[in-house]
């Protein structure tokens, strides 16, 4: 349970082994429950396509008491990319914190921030995090310059 007493939902260890382990997936996108008090699988899937992967956060809504805004949400990509000098192919597992600056409600903002060890202690193999803000942090360039130097 994490500090804000949000729980995790089973699913979401059990897709991320899907991921992990088994490969049959590409992404899991998570989100905070309705009510607010679990964390859960709003997504997983196998579609290798940044864009479409990039997408969903981006337009990632959340509300609280009768209010909408962007929507913070975590997500696990499986971040492949080829080393330079021919050196060969990577796999990272890339744990991603997204919470707009722009456009988000507090009361959801406040509870994504006070999950994410909870959750990120339940996936253990990850390799790296990002703390994405603003739109350009989530690009996959940038992403893919922070791995490739070690960065977040």
């Amino acid at each position: 349970m994490s500090k804000s007493g949000v729980s995790i939902n089973p699913e979401c260890v059990l897709k991320y082994n899907e991921l992990k382990l088994e490969k049959k997936l590409k992404y899991i996108i998570y989100r905070l429950s309705d009510d607010y008090k679990e964390i859960i699988v709003e997504d997983a899937s196998s579609d290798e396509d940044w864009e479409v992967f990039q997408g969903k956060l981006l337009n990632a809504k959340a509300s609280h008491k009768g209010r909408e805004g962007k929507g913070p949400r975590f997500a696990v990509y499986d971040f492949e990319y080829e080393l330079g000098g021919g050196e060969g192919t990577r796999n990272k597992l890339v744990f991603i914190s997204w919470s707009p600056d722009e456009g988000t409600l507090v009361f959801p903002r406040m509870t994504y921030a006070s999950s994410k060890v909870a959750l990120k202690n339940s996936l253990p193999g990850l390799s790296i995090e990002v703390q994405a803000n603003r739109d350009d942090e989530i690009e996959y360039a940038t992403i893919l310059n922070d791995l490739t130097k070690g960065r977040r």
